[in-house]
């Protein structure tokens, strides 16, 4: 069993990551936050070390687009072909 951000790096894990109900404050407006992003397990490794835990990564996250915590992690093991993928978006500050 995958439990650490080293072995799923190690079995070709992708990670995709996408914000829960945040909303961007546009000063007259909210919209609902549409940010996704693939995350790149190198860095992950390289800054949280290969014995992070799995279960504590969506805890450690902060959607970049509206600062919500709530984010949401999908693991896609290698060869899940069904599996959304998110495409990496358009910055729309």
């Amino acid at each position: 069993m995958v439990e650490t951000i080293g072995e799923a790096f190690n079995a070709d894990w992708q990670l995709f990551a996408r914000c829960v109900d945040g909303r961007v404050d546009l000063g007259h407006a909210a919209l609902k936050c549409e940010w996704r992003y693939d995350l790149d397990m190198m860095t992950l490794v390289a800054t949280r070390g290969r014995d992070f835990p799995l279960a504590s990564i969506a805890g450690r996250l902060r959607c970049p687009r509206c600062g919500n915590r709530r984010i949401s992690v999908t693991f896609v093991l290698p060869g899940d072909r069904k599996a959304e993928r998110p495409q990496r978006p358009i910055s729309r500050w």
